[in-house]
C-alpha cells in the first residue's frame, strides 16, 4: 500500500500529524510526503524513525520528498551506547515551558539576571525536571553565546530533555546557532505537556 501526502504550505505540526494518521491507517506499506521546508522534513523524519519506520529523503525543485516505509523489510536502527549521565542524580515528572529569554516584564537586564539564577537553581535542585521546552524568544537561551548555556549543557548531560521550537528558531533566524538540546515541533510539545505530572510556564 502507498499513500501520498502533499505537505507543502502546511504549518507546524500539520505535516507530522498528517504523516502520523497515514502511518496509523496502514499495517505495512509506504507513505510518501512532500514538504517545502527543512523544519517539517526534520520533524517528520524524527517521528517516523522513532516509530520504527525507514525513511529515505530526496530533493526536487526545492522541496523534500520523504519516503517512509512501515512494516516488513525496515532495517533495524543502529544501537548506540549512551553517554553516562553526569551532575543530575534524578529527574521528576515536571516540565517547564520557557517562552522568553528573561523573567518578568520590567527591566530587561534584571530579567536576564533572574533567568540565569533560575536555570542555575534548576541545576542545583533535586530532582531535576523531566524536560525544558523553549518557545518564542526563549529559544535564545539555547543558542551559541547564551549566558545559561553551561547550565543547560549540564542539565542535558544529567538526563533532562531540552527541546527548542523549530518554528521559533527558524523565525528568529538562529537555527544554525542552536548549541544544546534538540529541535522539536508543536505536536511533540503538546504530547510532552500532556504526559507530564506538572507543567510550569515562564
Amino acid at each position: 500500500m502507498s499513500i501520498n501526502i502533499d505537505g507543502r504550505g502546511m504549518i507546524c505540526p500539520q505535516p507530522l500529524i498528517a504523516t502520523k494518521k497515514a502511518l496509523e491507517g496502514i499495517e505495512s506499506g509506504i507513505v510518501n510526503i512532500r514538504v517545502d521546508n527543512e523544519i517539517a522534513k526534520e520533524n517528520v523524519t524524527k517521528f517516523a524513525t522513532a516509530h520504527g519506520c525507514g525513511v529515505s529523503i530526496t530533493q526536487q525543485d526545492g522541496d523534500f520528498l520523504l519516503k517512509i516505509t512501515k512494516g516488513k523489510g525496515v532495517p533495524m536502527p543502529i544501537q548506540t551506547v549512551p553517554q553516562t549521565p553526569v551532575v543530575v542524580s534524578g529527574t521528576s515528572e515536571t516540565v517547564y515551558i520557557i517562552t522568553q529569554d528573561t523573567i518578568g516584564h520590567g527591566n530587561r537586564e534584571l530579567g536576564a539576571v533572574l533567568m540565569k539564577g533560575f536555570i542555575y537553581a534548576l541545576l542545583e535542585n533535586q530532582p531535576a525536571p523531566k524536560a525544558l521546552l523553549f518557545m518564542n524568544s526563549g529559544v535564545l537561551l539555547t543558542i551559541e553565546g547564551s549566558p545559561v548555556l553551561p547550565h543547560l549543557v549540564k542539565l542535558l548531560q544529567g538526563g533532562v530533555e531540552i527541546l527548542s521550537c523549530g518554528t521559533c528558531l527558524d523565525y528568529l533566524k538562529v537555527k544554525e546557532r542552536l548549541a544544546v538540546g534538540g529541535v522539536t515541533n508543536m505536536y511533540t510539545i503538546v504530547e510532552t505537556m500532556s504526559t507530564a505530572a506538572k507543567v510550569i510556564t515562564f
